[in-house]
């Protein structure tokens, strides 16, 4: 199953979703309405968008996610480095390195990253 597209706002409610599942609707309402100022029209509203998509099951009142917090960051990061930097990773790693301030343990980190990626880890 391809990973759905979550937009920013469906976004903070996983994470909501993904800190509590499963999790009773009624329960997800009180914490959206806590924590993201929604309605309870709103809060169902994204349910039900988020469900028919592929995103996340409610039955019988429970909710939970279909899809992790990781198959969307991937989703996204994949997205913008295919529209944005013509699917170049190099390009997007350039760009970003240019414009933020890698630490000495960001460096290593990616490094490592690589060093285990032609290990085949």
């Amino acid at each position: 199953m391809e990973t759905p597209k979550i937009f920013e706002s469906e976004f903070q409610f996983c994470e909501i979703l993904w800190e509590n599942e499963p999790v009773n609707s009624t329960e997800l309402v009180r914490l959206c309405k806590e924590k993201l100022g929604w309605s309870k029209a709103t809060t169902y509203t994204v349910i039900r968008r988020l469900s028919e998509r592929g995103a996340v099951k409610n039955e019988n009142t429970m909710v939970s996610s279909l899809i992790s917090r990781e198959e969307v960051q991937a989703y996204e990061i994949n997205d913008l480095v295919q529209k944005r930097f013509r699917g170049s990773l190099p390009a997007f790693i350039n760009t970003f390195a240019k414009h933020e301030k890698l630490s000495e343990a960001d460096i290593n980190e990616l490094e490592k990253m690589i060093s285990d990626y032609r290990k085949g880890q």
